[in-house]
């Protein structure tokens, strides 16, 4: 998964195509459990860009999007936003692949 460089990128990503924001961080236990599975994700909804955002690097970021909780994801579409599963709690491989295609 590629991790964002910079908010200008960001909003590039946002406005072009359809785009999963992953928000994450290096000290989050929950973070790590779905890691594994990220790939495999990716192969499978392949019509999604899947970028990485680190929370502590983009915390004005997460502040405007209201993610206060991670691992978090949003995806969206040529700027509009398609849909966010955003929460604290723990998530599990199935339950991101279902909100995947909830989206369509």
């Amino acid at each position: 998964m590629k991790h964002l460089d910079s908010m200008e990128q960001f909003e590039q990503l946002r406005d072009q195509g359809k785009t999963i924001f992953m928000f994450s961080a290096g000290w989050c236990p929950d973070c790590r459990v779905i890691e594994p599975v990220l790939p495999e994700i990716e192969a499978d909804f392949s019509e999604y860009r899947f970028i990485h955002i680190d929370r502590d690097d983009f915390i004005d970021l997460c502040q405007q999007l209201d993610v206060f909780g991670i691992p978090s994801f949003i995806a969206f579409e040529n700027g509009k936003e398609l849909g966010r599963f955003v929460s604290k709690d723990r998530k599990t491989k199935e339950e991101i692949e279902t909100f995947i295609k909830g989206l369509n």
